[in-house]
């Protein structure tokens, strides 16, 4: 388990869901990067730190969508997906 520091810097997350979100909701997650693939919503973006994190999820919860994945890039790796 990683030791927990002082400060956290922000990282890179994907969130998936299920089902096609509008792009009239992109603003509502907080500048996320939206991008539809077949039948799922990919959204990826710059998370300060857990509490925003949780955030989103609320979010995605809000909307009733079924949330499929979490994932956080390792640094140097968020432009390889």
């Amino acid at each position: 388990m990683k030791k927990r520091t002082a400060h956290n810097p922000p990282m890179v997350y994907t969130i998936k869901v299920e089902g096609c979100l509008d792009k009239k909701w992109a603003d509502w997650f907080e500048g996320m990067e939206m991008n539809d693939e077949g039948e799922v919503t990919v959204l990826k973006g710059l998370v300060a730190d857990q509490a925003a994190l949780h955030g989103l999820l609320a979010r995605v919860r809000d909307l009733n969508l079924v949330l499929l994945s979490v994932e956080r890039c390792e640094p140097g790796q968020e432009k390889k997906r």
